[in-house]
């Protein structure tokens, strides 16, 4: 039987990946599936032979290349900002020379605006809007707080948010490198000029600002809380939701996320603690809703996905707000709250979805029929507030358990760069 061959698209600086660890994880997964998958960036595409430049992990540490033959199909994980250095990706991106598992996708301003077209969807998004000084203050006058944050930002990069106060304004946030910044403000002029400044510092490339309607998300004093969920294909070519858990930021921090010095709790615990647990199991069952339909709605648009990481409120009337959608999501929340079943899955499903496509015969359906035939069904267990692990299938020989356990990697040549070391799914 033929062996398949699986590229993953990433950017890379010589020998340098941003998600190293993850990358070599599914590397050794997709030996332990019967396939072969490497490495490969734009710049390592060769027209004339029909070759590709690839990487794997090399015996020492570290990464190895030679020429592979056309892979049968690729992921793409190539994480795009509108820098000099990215340029070529959207080009390339455009020429389709590969068979492609996951379509291309828009920055979250595009995506909104998709979503808001579903009045299905609307009850679950907060206003957004593209920054503007005219845009600010009418947003202001109905909303006492609003979060500013790049269009093609990830991680909690430079979100700022603002609290209109009594006599001015507060505002909190982080920079491109998670530095905290803090400032109290007397007048709509000062507050122009910082938010000025704040965009010509954090912008990345020629990318847009976007403002959007403030939640209270703050279930616990003075922290920002919400829920992370990974949604993927499975190897039926269904979408199953892999995962959910709670992340609760820093105290006085103006987000959640984990590398910002938030922390993980098991998601069915941390709203059981809040709200009672019947109400946090109809929470998880609404987030689960959500996280279907905004699949559905996305791939009716953009074509053929093969995960997503959704960024999710609950404020504190229990009301579950859609925040962000990432299709090019990290799997670490799994490995901080020590659930490596769903760690090792998470890692594995988008390969086992790549081969089905493969052995579908390459052609699967690009836009889903209806929820009832593209959505795997799943067992009501996975919402119990006690169940934090699903039964899986025995780890194979080439991939022990001690090693998905590993905490951290071992800082070698091929860490992250350090520009884009606020990334969310750069491996800690």
């Amino acid at each position: 039987m033929k062996r398949h061959l699986i590229g993953i698209l990433t950017w890379r600086e010589g020998t340098r990946f941003f998600e190293p660890l993850t990358f070599r994880r599914m590397i050794k997964a997709g030996e332990s599936l019967g396939a072969t998958v490497f490495l490969f960036s734009v710049q390592d595409v060769s027209l004339e032979t029909r070759q590709v430049r690839g990487f794997v992990p090399a015996e020492g540490g570290g990464w190895k290349s030679r020429w592979f033959p056309w892979p049968d199909i690729v992921l793409d994980r190539y994480r795009y900002y509108p820098q000099k250095k990215h340029q070529a990706y959207l080009p390339f991106r455009r020429q389709a020379l590969f068979q492609y598992a996951n379509s291309r996708f828009s920055n979250k301003w595009k995506v909104h605006q998709v979503l808001w077209q579903d009045e299905q969807m609307q009850k679950w998004l907060p206003e957004t809007w593209e920054y503007s000084k005219e845009r600010l203050f009418d947003m202001l006058r109905r909303h006492p707080q609003l979060y500013m944050k790049p269009a093609n930002g990830t991680g909690g990069r430079s979100i700022l948010r603002i609290d209109q106060k009594r006599h001015g304004y507060h505002l909190l946030g982080r920079g491109k490198r998670q530095a905290k910044r803090e400032a109290v403000l007397t007048s709509d002029g000062d507050l122009l000029t910082f938010i000025h400044q704040w965009t010509k510092r954090e912008r990345v490339g020629n990318e847009v600002f976007l403002l959007q309607q403030g939640l209270q998300l703050e279930l616990m004093p003075e922290r920002i809380t919400d829920i992370r969920l990974l949604i993927q294909k499975t190897s039926q070519g269904k979408w199953a939701i892999t995962g959910l858990g709670a992340r609760i930021g820093k105290p006085k921090s103006s987000t959640s996320n984990l590398h910002g010095g938030g922390s993980a709790q098991p998601a069915g615990k941390f709203l059981a603690a809040h709200f009672g647990e019947e109400k946090a199991l109809e929470i998880l069952k609404e987030c689960r809703l959500l996280a279907h339909h905004t699949t559905q709605v996305i791939e009716n648009h953009y074509g053929r996905m093969v995960e997503f990481g959704m960024d999710i409120g609950v404020d504190a009337n229990g009301h579950v707000w859609l925040i962000e959608v990432n299709p090019k999501p990290g799997r670490n929340i799994f490995r901080d709250l020590g659930q490596m079943g769903k760690y090792r899955q998470a890692i594995q499903r988008p390969l086992e979805y790549a081969i089905y496509l493969l052995e579908q015969g390459a052609e699967e359906q690009q836009r889903p029929v209806g929820l009832a035939d593209f959505f795997l069904h799943e067992d009501e267990g996975e919402l119990e507030v006690q169940a934090e692990e699903e039964s899986l299938p025995p780890v194979s020989a080439s991939c022990p358990e001690n090693e998905w356990a590993q905490a951290s990697e071992s800082k070698r040549a091929d860490q992250p760069d350090p520009e884009i070391a606020d990334w969310p799914d750069r491996d800690r």
